[in-house]
């Protein structure tokens, strides 16, 4: 499909635009039309004015453009072949030159017997011509390389200028950044100082109360050291005491017997702690066995509240077959079922 200028269709059709005098219509108005029709696809399209006037413009701009570019490979190759033709006509003329020159040598040659002198001037004079241009164009080519030097310069010094100016005013920010970062960092500093205060001095008190109870804590050990030291004292005598009396009542039982010398021990206390205890031999052997004593308790009414029956045995150092404990529990609690009594003690050393 062609657009609204048909470009596509008359790039090389530049006659295609001549058709429509573009001018009268957008300048008057009164040759606006709605529909347009392609010229070279025949394809009709409607505009609005708004439409027309982009048109116009466009159209105007593409025609200038190429007109333009047309007008400057014209220029460009008029000037080469200006160039090419002025190239011919220096060559020539400098064929004609030569060839004059030549002539008008020969006829100096001719004429003149001291011609080279002349020869020599007419040489020198071309040759001078020939530098003068030479050196006319050296020096415009000379100036054209030191404007351009001077611009390159210029312009270097104008970003030179700039990139100064903008690294000022990035190290102006910079300090300004580094001037607030020390504020803050010393404002920071004495809030953290502010805050470990507190904090120092509990650790401080902390330190005072840990010192304080190790130091309690030192002296509470030594005075258990020293209570359970004089308690394992106290008790290291206590069992040489104990050893000592058994060695002693040991010798004294054998000779009155752990019975006699158990009933002695509780008469002692009779009257006082046991008033109407009965605590007496076992001399009745009906049941087939009997304890060596029976103790009996009762209260004010004389009513039993307890019986106990004992039994004791003892045993000498030198005796040949030991016995333990646990070999008289079980004929003790028999003796006691025979009896009818509460309970059994064994009282043995």
């Amino acid at each position: 499909m062609c657009n609204i200028l048909c470009l596509g269709c008359v790039p090389d059709k530049p006659s295609v635009y001549r058709s429509y005098d573009w001018r009268k219509m957008n300048s008057t108005g009164s040759n606006f039309v709605n529909e347009i029709m392609c010229p070279h696809c025949n394809k009709a399209f409607k505009i609005d004015e708004a439409g027309f006037a982009d048109i116009v413009k466009q159209v105007r701009n593409t025609e200038f453009e190429k007109e333009l570019h047309s007008r400057l490979e014209l220029a460009e190759q008029a000037k080469q072949n200006a160039i090419e033709l002025a190239k011919s006509e220096v060559a020539s003329q400098f064929a004609k030159v030569n060839s004059a020159k030549e002539i008008e040598i020969q006829k100096l040659k001719d004429k003149l017997e001291n011609g080279e002198v002349t020869r020599k001037l007419a040489i020198v004079e071309a040759m001078t011509s020939v530098k003068d241009e030479r050196d006319k164009l050296a020096n415009e080519l000379e100036q054209l390389k030191r404007d351009k030097l001077a611009e390159a310069r210029l312009a270097e010094a104008k970003l030179t200028g700039e990139l100064q100016k903008v690294a000022i005013e990035k190290d102006k920010e910079i300090e300004s950044l580094r001037n607030k970062l020390s504020n803050a960092e010393t404002e920071r500093r004495l809030s953290i100082a502010d805050a470990v205060k507190p904090l120092e001095k509990e650790r401080d008190d902390l330190k005072r109360d840990v010192q304080q109870f190790d130091s309690q804590k030192q002296l509470s050990e030594m005075s258990l050291k020293d209570k359970y030291e004089t308690q394992i004292k106290d008790r290291d005598d206590t069992i040489e005491r104990l050893k000592e009396m058994k060695s002693r009542l040991s010798t004294k039982m054998v000779g009155e017997t752990l019975e006699q010398h158990c009933e002695n021990e509780f008469n002692l206390i009779r009257a006082s702690a046991f008033p109407k205890a009965y605590f007496e031999k076992d001399n009745d052997a009906r049941t087939g066995s009997k304890g060596d004593y029976i103790f009996r308790e009762s209260d004010g009414a004389d009513t039993e509240i307890v019986s106990i029956m004992f039994e004791m045995k003892n045993e000498s150092d030198g005796t040949p077959s030991k016995k333990k404990n646990e070999d008289f529990l079980k004929e003790l609690d028999k003796v006691r079922i025979e009896k009818k009594r509460e309970y059994a003690i064994l009282v043995s050393l």
